[in-house]
Order: structure tokens, then C-alpha cells, then sequence
């Protein structure tokens, strides 16, 4: 018989893409019900295995966090009872804790919940696993699906995957350049963007710009009259076809990182380590990570950068990123 499968994930967009391998395991099972936080939602859209999406701004999870209330979190919890899921698959990072949400699936009478816990669950949780803090954040949440007994299709790889975007109608070859990231401790300076959009059209690749429409001001500056700026110009869907057509993607630690992942693009990863590589660098493709991972900033889980000048990706020069381009594309010719 087909289980209802909730699984959750309750951040951003590359989380919920992260979340992709877990949930085509649990597809395998039946109907898949996501519930995810609004900044994750445009993600979930586009994972394979999904049946239905349901948001919801979790107030221990998302940025800038809304007040407790009392009402919103009784009508999740009726609305949960009413759907009498079979088992729930709580997806965490290392830092989060997945009891708060495990309370509130209890009380709506879920009747198994698997998910990883350093803290004691008590009653809370049907099977706890303690994970290894370094691995990849997509291996993490896919042994929290296989504790639930649920496994990867035959011949399904266990990398990230969406489903086929459109294709872009742009130059035949290019390299994409994404300057902007979640939080500003994950951001190369502006100018260097510009400076290397400049350097990589001077060596010969074709540039394309992207960002979200809050940052059409800035992928403008950086793409100057080197490059095509499609800042704000894209969908997340969209945005997935412009990434699958480029030969490399040049982007710092941020959602579409993943997505390039997602689609198989190689990554010139601009890695602040205010969060380790090991977990957070792109997952399953060619990368060549860039910036001083020894930082003083290491670990910090920083959101502003706690050290004058940035020196973790502002000692990232463009000459850097126009040679781990071409490395890429040797390896990848």
C-alpha cells in the first residue's frame, strides 16, 4: 500500500535542492508532501518526487524569524492531523534541531518520525540518528530516508536533479557569473565580480550575469560591457536552463550553486568558510574551490563578515577564477 510520506525541510532554496536525493528515496514509498519555508518554496517546484507543497515560515528556522503564534502553529498542527501522514522525515542541518518540529508532528498524531538529533528526543522521535558532522549536506538528509526504510530507485545516481528546464536561447557557449549570495559574509566584493567579468571576456568566453530582482543593480555593475546581464530577468526555472547551458558557473556559497549542481554544470565555487566546505560545496559535479578556507572567520556561521576586508574571498583574484575556468573545461572537454 502507498504511504503519505511528509518530508520537511524548512529553509532556503539549496537546502530544499539538497533535499532532492532524500526525496526521490522517499517517492519510491508513495505521495510526498514538502513542507518547506517560503524562501524554499520556488526550489521545491522543481525536485522530482514531489507530490505536493506545503509553506510555512518556520519561526526556529528562517532568516529574520516571525513571533510565535499560538494560532498559526494550532492550524499547522490540525492541518498535519488532517492529512494522517504515515511517517514524517524531519531534514535538518548539523547547527538546527529537529524537536521543535518533531513536538508539533506528535501532537498531530504522526505515528513515526525519523530524523537526525544530537539532543536527547525522548518520546519525540521513532528513530534518531547521530551523524557525522562532515559530510555532504545531500548525504546527510538521504541517510535520514534510508533510516526510514526507504532507498534510491535502481539506477537513480543519488545526485541533485530537478526537472528539465527551459533551454535558454543564448550564445553557444558561456560562463555564467553569479555575484550575489544569501548573506553578505558569502559575497565576493562587487568590483572583483566586474574585474573578472572583464578578465574572462578578455580571454575569450562569452559572460552572462544572473540575480534575483533585488539584485538587478548589482549584476548590472558587474556585467558592465562585458557581459549580458540577466539580473532579475529569471525565474528559478529559468534560471536552471541559463546554468545548464554554461560550460562553468562562477558563484559563491549560496542557493544557485546547488541549482548549477542540480543541473550538472561545473562550479567555480567562491567558498566563504564561515560554514565548512565539506558539507556545503557543491554536491556531485566537477568544482574548484576558491578562497581561504583557514580563515579566522572559519566555522563562524557568520552572516556579516567578522573580519576587515574580507580577506577569505577578497584574496580571490580574477586571474584565479579565469584559470579554475579552464581547468574546468579541460577536464570537462
Amino acid at each position: 500500500m502507498s504511504a503519505r510520506v511528509l518530508v520537511a525541510r524548512l529553509d532556503s532554496d539549496g537546502d530544499v535542492l539538497l533535499a532532492g536525493p532524500a526525496i526521490r528515496a522517499a517517492a519510491t514509498g508513495g505521495h510526498v508532501t514538502l513542507l518547506c519555508g517560503p524562501s524554499g518554496y520556488q526550489a521545491a517546484e522543481l525536485l522530482p518526487g514531489v507530490t505536493e507543497i506545503v509553506e510555512w515560515a518556520c519561526p526556529w528556522i528562517v532568516p529574520d524569524p516571525p513571533p510565535v503564534d499560538p494560532a498559526e502553529v494550532r492550524d499547522l498542527v490540525e492541518f498535519l492531523a488532517a492529512q494522517r501522514f504515515d511517517v514524517a522525515l524531519i531534514l535538518t542541518s548539523f547547527h538546527q534541531s529537529s524537536l521543535p518540529l518533531a513536538l508539533l508532528l506528535r501532537l498531530a498524531g504522526v505515528p513515526r518520525i525519523v530524523a537526525a538529533s544530537t539532543d536527547y528526543p525522548g518520546s519525540l522521535l521513532d528513530t534518531r540518528l547521530r551523524q557525522e558532522d562532515d559530510i555532504p549536506e545531500a548525504q546527510r538528509a538521504l541517510q535520514v530516508a534510508e533510516a526510514a526504510g526507504f532507498a534510491l530507485p535502481d539506477g537513480d545516481d543519488g545526485l541533485l536533479r530537478v526537472k528539465a528546464p527551459p533551454k535558454y536561447e543564448g550564445p553557444d557557449r558561456y560562463v555564467v557569473l553569479h555575484p550575489g549570495a544569501s548573506v553578505p559574509a558569502r559575497a565576493w566584493a562587487p568590483n572583483r565580480c566586474a574585474e573578472t567579468v572583464v578578465a574572462l571576456a578578455e580571454a575569450g568566453h562569452h559572460v552572462v550575469v544572473t540575480g534575483s530582482p533585488a539584485e538587478s543593480e548589482l549584476t548590472a555593475l558587474v556585467a558592465g560591457d562585458h557581459g549580458v546581464d540577466l539580473g532579475g530577468r529569471t525565474t528559478l526555472a529559468e534560471l536552471a536552463g541559463v546554468l545548464a547551458g554554461a560550460e562553468a558557473v562562477v558563484v559563491g556559497n549560496t542557493g544557485p550553486a546547488h541549482l548549477a549542481a542540480a543541473v550538472g554544470t561545473p562550479v567555480v565555487s567562491l567558498f566563504s568558510p564561515v560554514v565548512p566546505a565539506s558539507r556545503w560545496a557543491p554536491y556531485g559535479v566537477p568544482v574548484r574551490l576558491l578562497g581561504d578556507q583557514w580563515a579566522d572567520c572559519r566555522g563562524t556561521r557568520a552572516r556579516e563578515c567578522p573580519i576587515p576586508g574580507h580577506p577569505c574571498l577578497n584574496s580571490i583574484s580574477p586571474d584565479a577564477v579565469v584559470a579554475a575556468v579552464d581547468e574546468l573545461q579541460a577536464v570537462t572537454a
